[in-house]
């Protein structure tokens, strides 16, 4: 055989790159119960070959629209422990039923790719918010962040409390609350996002190994990071971190004050690059305290500053117990500010940063990459349609 001919066990040629779809030349995907899926636009191609699209939905019938989706083509997994945990988080997005959580439709295989069809988030990420902040001068309003802790809490405690059908508890743990997963839409509706790095104890699922970090370690908490028993206490831990880059416009943890090597740490793995070195995460942590907490949110108001404290707590036994109760106290800080704030300030204040933080809304309101669980089963169509 001539070394120009090709034999079986030849690594397969990479299928060539179409131009990019837009609105005036969509790319047709595929159909689903007389709905033409077409994609319109590339949000995010990931190194791994993930592919994330803005679709337009319309009915074959009379080509009427439909309403936008997200659709993520995956590659195809390429071992059976990723098989399995990606059926895994299959099982585990049916369970998720919130209006606070970003739904997840179904998933179809086509052109031998899992594409996953999902809810689209029509605003920007808490990401982009804080960006603007940054760029004009000034974050987010009290209120404002209040307002969408609450909202947070409210669906991770649903996430927390979740059963099978037997009544069985299903353990779940974001363990990646962080400001890329939170998107507040047009009309001030909060949602949570991508359970994809999820913890459950759902019966039948593979255990991540030991040594591995799944999700962004910037926003972890300790016990994570020591690989100690996960509860709600860590989302509670992870959402305050969260909050304090939200209303402060900076992160609570500085890797730069990490001037010495680790020693005696046990190794660990990343499954994703994080937002900030996992060592340095580990080294600040294993010091933090309520000083680190106060000199992060020294500018805000006392009941402010109050609840941050109790959810940052270095010890979970000493942080709120559990979502709810960080939602309420949350919420009780909100009553406090006259003359309320809910759907409609949210959406008012998001156009306000966005504009005077000169983003373009067009650019930030469909978001960014790994927003999703990953995948549902295509007998799962009897599901509502997309919401419009």
């Amino acid at each position: 055989m001539s070394p120009s001919t090709p034999d079986s066990g030849s690594s397969p040629q990479p299928a060539r790159r179409l131009p990019p779809p837009t609105p005036e030349a969509p790319r047709f995907l595929f159909s689903v119960d007389g709905i033409r899926y077409e994609a319109i636009r590339e949000l995010a191609r990931m190194q791994t070959a993930e592919l994330l699209m803005l679709v337009r939905r319309r009915l074959e019938a009379d080509g009427a629209l439909a309403g936008l989706c997200l659709v993520r083509r995956l590659p195809n997994p390429s071992t059976y422990l990723r098989r399995k945990r990606l059926m895994e988080e299959v099982r585990l997005a049916f369970h998720l039923n919130h209006p606070g959580i970003a739904q997840v439709y179904f998933r179809k295989v086509h052109e031998d790719f899992l594409h996953v069809v999902m809810e689209h988030v029509d605003g920007p990420s808490l990401e982009t918010l804080i960006s603007a902040g940054v760029a004009r001068g000034r974050p987010v309003s009290e209120a404002f962040g209040l307002y969408v802790g609450a909202e947070l809490a409210e669906a991770l405690h649903h996430a927390h409390t979740l059963t099978d059908a037997a009544g069985r508890p299903l353990g779940i743990i974001h363990r990646d609350v962080n400001p890329r997963h939170v998107y507040v839409g047009a009309h001030g509706g909060v949602k949570l996002t991508n359970f994809g790095a999820a913890y459950s104890v759902m019966v039948g699922r593979e255990e991540s190994p030991m040594n591995l970090v799944r999700g962004d370690v910037a926003y972890a908490s300790p016990e994570y990071l020591e690989k100690q028993p996960l509860s709600p206490r860590s989302d509670v831990f992870s959402l305050g971190v969260l909050l304090v880059e939200l209303l402060t416009g900076k992160h609570l943890f500085d890797v730069q004050d990490v001037r010495f090597t680790a020693s005696g740490l046990a190794p660990l793995r990343i499954e994703i690059l994080p937002s900030l070195p996992l060592t340095q995460m580990r080294i600040l942590l294993a010091r933090f305290g309520p000083a680190d907490v106060e000199a992060a949110v020294a500018g805000l108001s006392p009941d402010v500053k109050a609840l941050l404290h109790t959810a940052l707590r270095a010890d979970p036994t000493e942080r709120f117990a559990t979502a709810a109760e960080m939602g309420a106290a949350l919420r009780t800080a909100l009553v406090k500010r006259p003359p309320g704030f809910g759907r409609h300030e949210a959406s008012e204040e998001v156009g306000v940063v966005l504009a005077e933080g000169s983003c373009l809304r067009d650019a930030v309101e469909f978001g960014e990459g790994g927003l999703f669980p990953e995948g549902l089963e295509e007998h799962e169509l009897g599901v509502s349609p997309p919401r419009r």
